[in-house]
């Protein structure tokens, strides 16, 4: 296996997962500025929303980061980003809106190339299957 594609997916999946941490890390430690923000987008629970926001964004992105049951997070990523464009960031008269509305859609089309492709063989998936096959064989 050639150094591209062992190292690149990885270095893609921290690259994606960076923004996501650090937002969510923000969202954890000022969940009252989160959750109003939340509020007069006018989506109900707002707290409870800071709660899927944090755990999607940081436990996700670290998840992703590690390589750990990384399709399915990147999915739930990518459905939550495309969601936060939708609710957040479609007042596209707003320039900083529609630029932000299309970055969350370029962000969601990564995730889902991680999605399809998987972890790469730099991640916990890849390492648990070559266990769970040497156990088999």
């Amino acid at each position: 296996m050639s150094a591209d594609t062992r190292y690149t997916p990885l270095l893609g999946r921290i690259l994606i997962a960076v923004i996501y941490i650090l937002s969510g890390f923000s969202k954890l430690t000022g969940p009252a500025a989160t959750a109003g923000y939340i509020a007069s987008a006018g989506l109900p629970l707002p707290y409870a929303g800071v709660a899927l926001a944090v755990v999607v964004e940081l436990i996700g992105g670290i998840l992703l980061v590690v390589g750990y049951q990384t399709r399915i997070v990147a999915l739930i990523m990518a459905l939550f980003t495309v969601a936060t464009a939708v609710f957040f960031h479609s007042n596209f008269a707003d320039q900083n809106m529609f630029i932000h509305f299309f970055k969350n859609i370029a962000m969601a089309g990564g995730l889902l190339q991680v999605a399809a492709f998987g972890a790469g063989s730099l991640s916990l998936d890849a390492s648990l299957a070559r266990k769970k096959g040497l156990a088999t064989a």
